[in-house]
Formats: C-alpha cells, sequence, structure tokens
C-alpha cells in the first residue's frame, strides 16, 4: 500500500505531519540532531513571516534548516520543483529570524526532503540564503 492510499481521508495538515515525521527519522538515521520542529515567525500584525519544518544540526555543528515537501507523484515538476522563490524567501526570512539569537552564529545550510510516493530524496543544500 503506497503512502497515498495510508493517507486517504486525511486532512493535509496531517499527511504534512506525517511526511514530515517520516523526513525526521530519515536524517536522524543520517546522524543529524532535531533543533527545532516547525519553526514559525510573523512579519508583523497579521502577516505570516515563514515557517521551517525541521531544524537540525550536524554533527560538525552546521546548522540546517529544511523543508519537507510531500506529492503525490513527480507530475507538475514533483516535490522539490514546488519550492518557488517565494517559500524560499518565507524560509530565509525565518532562518534569519531563528539566527538573530546567535551572537556568532554557525555555518548553515537549506535542505530540502521531498517525498513523492514512496520515494525519499533528501536535496543537501537545495538553494542559497543569496
Amino acid at each position: 500500500m503506497d503512502i497515498w492510499n495510508r493517507w486517504r481521508g486525511r486532512t493535509a495538515q496531517q499527511v504534512g505531519e506525517g511526511a514530515e515525521a517520516r523526513a525526521l527519522t530519515h536524517l536522524q538515521a543520517h546522524g543529524l540532531r532535531l533543533e527545532a520542529r516547525n519553526y514559525r515567525v510573523a512579519r508583523g500584525p497579521g502577516r505570516r513571516g515563514g515557517e521551517i519544518d525541521l531544524i537540525m544540526r550536524e554533527a560538525d555543528g552546521t546548522l540546517v534548516f529544511v523543508e519537507v515537501r510531500a506529492r503525490a507523484n513527480n507530475q507538475h515538476g514533483g516535490a522539490a520543483a514546488s519550492i518557488g522563490a517565494a517559500k524560499r524567501a518565507s524560509l530565509v526570512f525565518a532562518a534569519r529570524c531563528y539566527l538573530a539569537r546567535w551572537p556568532q552564529p554557525p555555518r548553515c545550510r537549506f535542505d530540502v526532503v521531498a517525498i513523492e510516493g514512496e520515494a525519499l530524496s533528501w536535496l543537501r543544500g537545495a538553494f542559497e540564503a543569496g
């Protein structure tokens, strides 16, 4: 049974939470440690600023901001291709807010975990903060 049949009848939020849990398990199995989950910031009253699905730490201290995307298949470009310029900008904004608490921020990168059907792809350094 594929992932979408298992999740049939569930809300988009429930599907997203399941995808994030699967991504977290995968990243932890590869030695990353969870720092924060669903980190959210606002740009002002009633204005969303951004959300980072997972913030992980590599063994070397690198902070990894992870966007998790799940799609039933790779039609329309697939899960990773669904992260457009506006989404990248909101991720960078949220990451900068998260890093503001450190006097000396650690090395960082932006990764994507793309889940298409049962296939999981971990794209390290998927984009730059630019």
